[in-house]
């Protein structure tokens, strides 16, 4: 007589959780002491609360539960009971290897591997690639299959090379797993569940126990799961209870989906469709040597279930790709979603607002339950952000990985700005973390940090705390106030960072230490504020353990592979929030949902990528290897996400949502989406009023754009100083001139700067002007200083690399040119100040140098690193620099400096395209150029440009118009504040 199996399944439009508990209740809830001496087994953690708060909803009152175990827990032991204790005669099962302890040792074996290759790793790399080794050996131990069947396998040429080696490396490694676990006395955990499930089996299948046992929502096809599975179901109290088996599918199709052996004349493999959601269950009911005959529907219901109707939609959605052609003929009955509607929208961000929208809206039904089911995080934050401002708090029971939380942003920025000597950005990060100094100086911490912030800006300093001094001591003089309110607070924020420096700035060191050091600098950083919360807790026990564990692992790390470890570690630890939020609403990820139900579910991100996720390669073993020993395939995971949307399908009212882009680009729509657009057609219930709402939310109006900015203060307000660079902004563009010299708002150079023009034209003045000051002139000191310029650690390398070889054959020219002209002119002076009295304006300027010819006139000298200004922009009453500078050397007003001015040059570092070197001179006044402007009036049409300038702007009532002459103005320092784009080509 053959053994009948108490099989059963409960269809998607059914509330699993309440279905099950309702069923149970009928079958054991006569008496309750029969109820509790029952046990229920259930897949995770949020299963069983979900079971649990069923139970509390049926009863009423109170109740005697049954003993709900969780088959996934890692202390499956001590979760189980006495169920587990060891029997007479049974040797006790060895402890589960520790995960860290497990992960640093197989990062160690990764890296001695690669470096007997040929083809070292850094430690984060190493963990890294250890982490997806881990997976793939517990993928092994999963689906009991022997690592040694490697050698077993034939390659063929198709193999590539690569694939080859990481076959060999994954085999040396899995080689010399065994004895580090007999080292430490433990087992891997995935093998010592299986364990423990097939000794749970044989101990029922010998002395069952006295209560019923039911196996609910379980889907994991492992073979040890099978196993228990196949013997509750032989148990006289025993039921096992699929969540969605299809039952009504048709025949062809359930063959259809595989698992396929080869055939046995070609050794072909026909591929299964591991994609579809219905493969787990049926590879599991394979797995327990069941037929699907063999299982009944469950007969149990509940009042939050859907229709049947909506049960057969679903699964006429996502039929195979194969028999999807039916859905043409199919009755409007069985394409009908009724319940189920559908919103896309443009970005991430109004999917967030309308999902907000919707979750607030179905508070206002009394007792009514709502829960958002999405796999993108980021999703789930903004809508509890969007939550928050109508103060509903809701828990992402998913939880955030700690790499996103504060403690764990804390502890990678410390390791990246020692990493990259306290290079300006990475220490600023650091210093303003909200962590850092959270305590009430925290205001006078900040405002000294943004000290510091003003006098870093710009290109970076030599490295270290070292270089941070020598830049705050040797900078600019136009900025020493800036420089000494940042010194204020320096020596504090030095003797903090000291130890870590120390460590970090040592080269490769035990990872230990440098933990240990990163510890204890973020405590003098943050003080016992770190460690607080459940973030805080979790950060304390990653470092804690990774201390201890790091002398498992690779022997020594690079200072920089420390923040990306951590970082990778942090990413696989998930901080979920204490209990708490609103009790009618919740946010799962795919997993969490599993057997949960609410009168309306929404489904988040369906988009493809996000869900389903992208399958992750394997980077030891090639897909046709994997085959070969009967792992899974990679795209699996693609089947079991669509078994948890064809469940969430399942409730009373659902919405799907999408975005139409991302934060990056468009997005195509998921496949599941696609699937039931396609099923229902023009049926396809959209929702464009929640669009609207969402979009109107936060709709700020009509937009007025401004009008172009012609502010006219009064002509005593106005500056009655100018320096002879900044003539050319006011006639170009008064705006900006009227925004530096009257709002007094200057542009500040961004942190960690790359070197500018302004930057590179400052070095060139302060060698040329050493030279001659402190060598005379000798050509062939001027060099040296070029390359002490080159050679100065503060000096970015893309300078060094790129503009030195330039600066060099330009500075070489300069050397060249003054000595070649030394027999007809001489230096007179070089950087020196003035200022003149005209027009009721003060005019200072600066030259770079001035030439004293041989008849006694001067020549004046402007150095450019770029392209000097064109003869028509002079013609056209711009650039003035050199006849104002003129101007005030003929009045007297430079020191030292008497006489006519008759020359005026440019001295550019640029390529001369007729030569093709660098180097060499312009002027306007060149008698060679075409309509060149006489010297003897040079100074004269300069006098005169800016009269009309400083009599319209400085001493008169015109308006400082914005961007008055585009054409001369290459800068767009106040774009912004003028707020161009709204009314730039509209007059």
């Amino acid at each position: 007589m053959l053994e009948r199996l108490a099989l059963y399944t409960i269809p998607a439009q059914r509330a699993f959780a309440d279905s099950l508990v309702a069923g149970l209740m009928k079958r054991y809830g006569d008496d309750p002491l029969r109820l509790a001496r029952g046990i229920v087994l259930l897949p995770n953690n949020r299963g069983r609360r979900a079971v649990q708060d069923a139970f509390v909803r049926a009863s009423g009152g109170g109740l005697l539960l049954p003993r709900l175990v969780t088959i996934g827990d890692p202390s499956l032991d001590e979760a189980a009971g006495a169920m587990l204790d060891p029997a007479d005669g049974d040797t006790p099962l060895p402890p589960a290897v520790d995960p860290l302890a497990r992960r640093m040792i197989l990062a160690r074996l990764v890296g001695e591997a690669r470096r007997r290759a040929g083809d070292p790793v850094t430690a984060d790399e190493a963990v890294r690639l250890a982490g997806a080794l881990a997976r793939t050996l517990d993928q092994l131990l999963v689906e009991e299959v022997d690592p040694r069947k490697l050698r077993a396998i034939e390659l063929t040429e198709a193999l590539s090379e690569h694939w080859d080696r990481a076959r060999e490396m994954f085999e040396l490694v899995i080689e010399r797993w065994p004895a580090e676990l007999a080292r430490i006395g433990a087992i891997d955990a995935a093998d010592r569940r299986a364990r423990m499930l097939r000794r749970l089996a044989a101990r029922w299948k010998d002395a069952p126990p006295s209560g019923f046992v039911c196996a609910a929502g379980i889907s994991d096809p492992a073979p040890a799961v099978a196993a228990l599975l196949r013997c509750v179901a032989g148990l006289a109290n025993g039921t096992v209870i699929f969540q969605d088996l299809a039952l009504e599918m048709p025949e062809e199709e359930w063959d259809a989906l595989g698992p396929h052996k080869p055939d046995p004349d070609t050794g072909s493999r026909t591929r299964s469709v591991e994609t579809h959601p219905q493969f787990q269950l049926k590879l599991l009911l394979d797995r327990i040597g069941a037929g699907r005959g063999e299982v009944r529907q469950w007969p149990a219901g509940s009042d939050h279930d859907a229709s049947l109707a909506r049960g057969r939609a679903i699964a006429n959605a996502l039929a195979p790709a194969d028999f999807t052609g039916k859905w043409t003929t199919l009755d409007a009955d069985r394409r009908r979603l009724a319940g189920i509607r559908a919103v896309e929208l443009a970005t991430v961000a109004d999917e967030a607002q309308a999902i907000a929208l919707t979750l607030r809206e179905a508070l206002e039904t009394p007792g009514r339950t709502a829960a958002l089911v999405t796999p993108d995080r980021a999703l789930a934050e903004r809508v509890a952000a969007h939550c928050a401002r109508w103060d509903i708090a809701i828990d992402d029971t998913a939880g955030r990985p700690l790499a996103t939380r504060a403690p764990g942003t804390l502890l990678t920025v410390l390791a990246e700005a020692a990493a990259q000597d306290f290079a300006p950005q990475a220490l600023l990060a650091l210093l303003k973390h909200p962590l850092v100094q959270n305590g009430p100086p925290r205001t006078l911490w900040l405002d000294g940090v943004r000290a510091l912030d003003r006098a870093l800006r710009g290109p970076r300093p030599a490295p270290g705390l070292n270089g941070v001094d020598a830049h705050l001591r040797e900078g600019d003089e136009r900025e020493a106030d800036i420089r000494a309110a940042a010194l204020l607070i320096w020596p504090d924020i030095r003797s903090l960072l000291e130890p870590i420096e120390k460590c970090f700035g040592g080269g490769e060191q035990p990872l230990a230490a440098m933990i240990a050091a990163l510890r204890e600098t973020a405590q003098a950083l943050c003080g016992d504020m770190l460690w607080a919360g459940p973030a805080g807790r979790a950060a304390a026990e990653l470092l804690a353990d990774l201390e201890v564990e790091a002398a498992n692992g690779p022997p020594t790390a690079d200072p920089a592979s420390v923040a990306p470890l951590l970082r990778t570690l942090m990413e696989e630890i998930a901080v979920r929030p204490p209990q708490g939020g609103h009790p009618r609403l919740a946010i799962y990820g795919l997993i969490e949902a599993r057997l949960q139900t609410a009168d309306l579910m929404i489904l988040g991100g369906l988009n493809e990528g996000t869900w389903p996720a992208i399958a992750q390669p394997d980077p030891w073993l090639a897909p046709r290897i994997r085959a070969e020993l009967g792992l899974p395939g990679l795209e699996r995971n693609v089947g079991v996400a669509a078994h948890d949307f064809a469940n969430a399908l399942g409730a009373p009212q659902v919405l799907i949502t999408r975005a139409r882009r991302d934060g990056r680009s468009p997005t195509l729509a998921s496949r599941f989406w696609l699937r039931l657009e396609a099923l229902a057609g023009e049926r396809f219930d959209y929702a464009p009023d929640l669009a609207d709402w969402a979009i109107a939310l936060d709709d700020p109006g009509e937009h007025i754009p401004a009008d172009r900015p012609a502010p006219s203060p009064e002509t005593v307000d106005r500056p009655h100083r100018i320096s002879v660079t900044e003539v050319d902004t006011l006639k170009a563009d008064p705006f900006a001139f009227y925004a530096r010299k009257v709002l007094k708002v200057s542009p500040i150079d961004p942190v960690d700067a790359d070197p500018s023009p302004a930057w590179r034209g400052n070095q060139v003045h302060a060698i040329l002007q050493d030279w001659f000051e402190q060598d005379g002139a000798a050509p062939d000191a001027l060099r040296p200083r070029v390359e002490k310029l080159l050679n100065d650690p503060r000096t970015h390398p893309m300078i060094r690399a790129l503009w030195g070889p330039r600066l060099r054959e330009a500075i070489d020219w300069v050397a060249s040119e003054v000595g070649s002209r030394s027999g007809e002119r001489h230096i007179l002076a070089v950087e020196g100040r003035g200022v003149l009295d005209l027009f009721g304006v003060e005019l200072n300027g600066r030259f770079d140098r001035i030439d004293r010819h041989d008849d006694g006139s001067l020549i004046v000298v402007d150095y450019k690193t770029g392209q000097p200004p064109s003869i028509a922009a002079v013609r056209e009453g711009f650039s003035l620099q050199l006849g104002l500078l003129g101007l005030i050397a003929e009045r007297g007003k430079f020191a030292g400096v008497t006489g006519t001015a008759t020359g005026f040059e440019y001295w550019s570092l640029a390529r001369n395209y007729r030569t093709g070197g660098f180097g060499y001179v312009e002027s306007p006044c060149d008698p060679k150029k075409r309509d060149p402007i006489p010297a003897d009036e040079f100074v004269a049409r300069a006098t005169r440009n800016f009269e009309k300038a400083a009599g319209k702007w400085l001493t008169g009532a015109e308006p400082f118009t914005a961007k008055l002459r585009p054409e001369y103005d290459n800068y767009a320092d106040y774009d912004q504040l003028m707020r161009r784009d709204e009314w730039y080509g509209r007059e």
